[in-house]
C-alpha cells in the first residue's frame, strides 16, 4: 500500500512537472509543486485553472464566515467574533497609522479584506493536496492591477482632472518646479506603472519561493522512505512550514501596508 502511494505521489508530482513546463509561459505558475487536489482530477486541467480554484475557494470561505460572524453577532461576542473583532480592530489601526483618520473608515474594508485574502491564499498552500493561489502571477497581478485601477480612480475623485494632472507632475509651485514638470510627469508616470509591477512580482516570488522549497524537501523525504523503506515520509519539509507562516504573514501585510501607502500618497494634502 505504501510502495503505491508513493509510487502515485512521485508519477502524479512528475507528469505535473511536464504538463507545467509546457503551460508556465502561458500560465506564469511554478513547474516545481507538489500534487494538489485539482491535480488529481485533471492535470491539464490544473495548470490552466487551479489558482483560479483555490482563489475561489478561498474567497467563498471568508464570505461564508463573515456571513456567520454577522448572524451570531452579539453584545458579549464568541470566540469566532472575538476573533474577528481583534482582526479587524488591528487592521483599521494600521490604515489610521498610515491615512489617519479621516479616510481609515472608507478604506479599511477594500485594504483589510486585500490583506485577509491574500493571506488566506498565502496559507492555504501549507494544507496538504491545497495550492497557494498567489503562487501564480496571473493571480499577484490581478490583486495588483485592481489596487493600481482603484489608486488612480481615488485620485482623479479627489484632486479632480487638474488636481490629478498636477500631482503626476509634481504639484509644481514655482518657476524652477513647472520648468522641471515635465520631466517630473514622465519620472512619476514610470514610478506609478512600477508600483503594481513591484506589487505582482514582490508576493508572486516569495509565495513561490515557499512553495519550490517545501516541495523540494517533500520530494526527498519521499525519496528516504523509499530508500530505507519506513512506512512513513521523513519529514524535512516542517522547519519549513513554520518559516513560510512567518513569511506568508510577512507578505500579506507588506502588500497591505504598500497599498495603504500608496492610497494616501494620492489623498489631498491640506498643508
Amino acid at each position: 500500500m505504501y510502495n503505491d502511494f508513493l509510487f502515485y505521489i512521485l508519477t502524479a508530482t512528475h507528469e505535473v512537472a511536464e504538463h507545467g513546463a509546457a503551460a508556465a509561459e502561458k500560465t506564469g505558475e511554478s513547474t516545481n509543486e507538489l500534487p494538489n487536489l485539482v491535480t488529481f482530477i485533471s492535470r491539464s486541467f490544473a495548470h490552466h485553472y487551479d489558482s483560479l480554484v483555490y482563489a475561489m475557494f478561498v474567497a467563498l470561505m471568508m464570505i461564508v464566515v463573515a456571513m456567520i460572524t454577522y448572524r451570531r453577532r452579539q453584545m458579549i461576542p464568541g470566540k469566532l467574533q472575538n476573533l474577528v473583532e481583534m482582526l479587524l480592530e488591528a487592521l483599521y489601526n494600521m490604515v489610521v497609522s498610515v491615512m489617519g483618520k479621516k479616510y481609515a473608515m472608507k478604506y479599511t474594508p477594500f485594504l483589510g479584506t486585500l490583506f485577509i485574502y491574500i493571506w488566506f491564499m498565502n496559507m492555504i498552500g501549507m494544507v496538504p493536496f491545497f495550492k497557494s493561489s498567489t503562487s501564480a502571477i496571473n493571480t499577484t497581478a490581478a490583486l495588483a492591477i485592481t489596487v493600481f485601477l482603484y489608486v488612480q480612480y481615488t485620485a482623479f475623485r479627489k484632486l479632480g482632472p487638474w488636481g490629478y494632472l498636477h500631482h503626476l507632475m509634481g504639484s509644481p509651485k514655482d518657476v524652477v518646479t513647472w520648468v522641471l514638470a515635465p520631466l517630473n510627469l514622465v519620472i512619476h508616470l514610470i514610478g506609478e506603472l512600477a508600483k503594481p509591477t513591484s506589487l505582482a512580482l514582490r508576493l508572486f516570488g516569495n509565495v513561490t519561493g515557499e512553495d519550490i522549497l517545501i516541495a523540494a524537501f517533500v520530494s526527498l523525504g519521499i525519496m528516504f522512505m523509499g530508500m530505507f523503506g519506513s512506512p512513513i515520509g521523513f519529514p524535512f519539509h516542517v522547519p519549513f512550514i513554520f518559516l513560510a507562516l512567518l513569511t506568508s504573514t510577512i507578505q500579506a501585510l507588506v502588500f497591505a501596508m504598500l497599498s495603504t501607502i500608496y492610497f494616501s500618497l494620492v489623498m489631498p494634502h491640506e498643508d
